[in-house]
């Protein structure tokens, strides 16, 4: 397992300038926030032109993508292009939105099935993320739709998962699912708080990771709008060094 950073962490900056502080926090692998409705990185954007995004990326930068994360659903098209630039960039993660609640299952079912053949060709994984609203807030239906479309994986976020009366259960039912993760401190009531403050057991979640032989990113991902700007370097730096002593 390595520790990598969201550069939505810094989605209000340009994406340039988000890599440069980035690296000034000393993280080493970075994992690539795509919005349409940012001035961030649009996934379009990737998508016009794949090859020269991936070259302009390295011609600029020193720190590697491990992964990409798509705020909302896009188009068959666009997606195809953030494959062919994570082929470029020898990225092989791509992290999808779930639907909404209300979504009827199959649909869900379609929808993922096409994510996963498009990215397949390219030697890409998809994960749908864990979140609130969306029909992988509930662990049961998360787990069911990676059964029922071959390939698919989970990013796991447990800030949705603190109940303690559960919180064992859904790990051990969540983590050989798992593809990705998005890490910060959280409580029950709060996703998002100051690190050490919460109740992320990140030592427990980094032992059954482990156990399901899990060898990936521990991604620090935090809510922009959730932490000054002034504090968020902080913030960054004390995850970084927390997730780092427990490998």
């Amino acid at each position: 397992m390595f520790v990598s950073v969201s550069t939505r962490c810094f989605s209000e900056m340009e994406f340039a300038e988000a890599c440069r502080q980035i690296v000034d926090l000393e993280y080493d692998r970075l994992e690539v926030w795509l919005d349409e409705e940012s001035s961030h990185l649009k996934p379009s954007t990737v998508a016009a032109n794949p090859e020269q995004f991936a070259k302009r990326y390295v011609d600029q930068n020193r720190i590697p993508v491990i992964a990409f994360d798509l705020a909302h659903d896009v188009p068959s098209a666009v997606f195809e292009g953030i494959c062919r630039a994570s082929k470029y960039l020898r990225v092989t993660q791509i992290s999808v939105p779930s639907s909404p609640l209300g979504t009827p299952f199959n649909s869900e079912i379609d929808r993922l099935k096409t994510l996963v053949r498009i990215a397949s060709a390219e030697g890409v994984r998809v994960s749908f993320r864990t979140e609130r609203g969306r029909l992988s807030e509930d662990v049961h239906n998360a787990v069911e739709l990676c059964g029922a479309v071959k390939g698919l994986g989970l990013t796991f976020d447990p800030s949705y998962f603190l109940n303690p009366a559960l919180l064992d259960k859904v790990f051990e039912m969540i983590a050989p699912h798992t593809f990705h993760t998005h890490l910060r401190d959280s409580t029950l009531s709060d996703a998002q708080v100051q690190v050490g403050l919460g109740e992320v057991d990140f030592s427990a979640l980094v032992a059954i990771l482990r156990k399901c032989g899990y060898s990936r990113a521990l991604s620090v991902d935090l809510i922009p709008g959730r932490t000054e700007l002034s504090q968020r370097g902080l913030e960054l730096r004390k995850l970084r060094m927390l997730i780092d002593s427990l490998l």
